[in-house]
């Protein structure tokens, strides 16, 4: 199991270098991360874009481009997308990473019926933080792709989430469904949520709910409050509510609470490196490592 997101580096670096597509990589903290990424021989990056463009981003960050693979294309971002999807479906790389392009003429590229990479019907951000108030690492989702998840699409997300532990080490990932109390409410759908979650059979992972987030990662605050669950305070998975709740918790880790992130989308047949705009350089480079860790 990895305790740290130093590990995740340390897996990527012992595993063949992945290959990863960059679509639309006429971006400069994308290119400072892929630089790091590089140095610490954890990538292959394959460049799809203006060809000029990245090579000037590049001269002013001294991220030397001549053993680089740069496919051009000046025709825009949404075609570069197209192109490094395409790259991947043909088995020409193994990972799949957004620079200067919306999130949504990526994902419209991924999902296409015929040349996109789909496999399931739910792509979700999956994010593993290091927290200095926390025991191992945290997994936190969904927080960018889906809005408001149902029942069915929080089954989804949780599968999505799983795989993605299993691929780092995290054998039966102990998955806690967050709520606002620890008691079903009618009125309040997250707690309807958890409760069927919790009912489920479930393979490979343990899932329990309703959790308020300090059940769910302290075991001091379980046992005051009477919650016997051998995922209260050890959690390996935070499955929020909404994108709302999800959001604010991963900038508050992020921004107040002192920790380090790596996140990937989860649902293709490859994983998607997708960082947002506010993302550290460190996170943005910790997260190709974990894309590129993934057995």
């Amino acid at each position: 199991m990895i305790h740290s997101l130093s590990e995740l580096v340390e897996k990527a670096k012992h595993k063949p270098k992945q290959k990863i597509a960059v679509a639309a990589a006429e971006d400069e903290p994308v290119l400072k991360s892929l630089k790091a990424a590089i140095n610490d021989g954890i990538v292959t990056p394959v460049l799809v874009g203006n060809k000029a463009e990245i090579e000037k981003i590049a001269q002013t960050i001294d991220f030397n481009l001549n053993e680089i693979e740069i496919i051009h294309n000046d025709k825009g971002a949404d075609i570069s997308a197209q192109l490094a999807v395409s790259m991947i479906k043909n088995g020409g790389a193994d990972v799949l990473m957004k620079g200067f392009v919306s999130t949504g003429a990526l994902l419209k590229a991924v999902l296409d019926k015929e040349n996109g990479l789909r496999k399931g019907n739910t792509l979700s951000h999956m994010a593993f933080f290091e927290s200095p108030y926390y025991h191992k690492l945290l997994g936190v989702t969904d927080v960018a792709m889906n809005i408001a998840p149902d029942l069915d699409t929080k089954v989804h997300i949780i599968n999505n989430a799983v795989e993605a532990c299993h691929k780092i080490g995290i054998t039966t990932p102990k998955i806690a469904v967050i709520a606002a109390v620890e008691t079903v409410n009618p009125k309040m759908e997250a707690t309807v949520h958890a409760a069927e979650l919790k009912k489920m059979q479930w393979q490979d992972c343990i899932v329990d709910g309703p959790f308020a987030i300090d059940i769910a990662v302290d075991k001091e605050a379980a046992i005051h409050k009477g919650i016997v669950s051998e995922v209260a305070g050890d959690c390996d998975v935070i499955l929020a509510p909404d994108i709302e709740a999800g959001n604010m918790f991963y900038k508050a880790l992020n921004f107040l609470g002192g920790a380090n992130s790596a996140a990937v989308i989860m649902g293709a047949t490859v994983p998607i490196v997708l960082t947002s705009r506010s993302d550290s350089e460190t996170s943005k480079m910790l997260s190709i490592a974990l894309a590129a860790a993934m057995d």
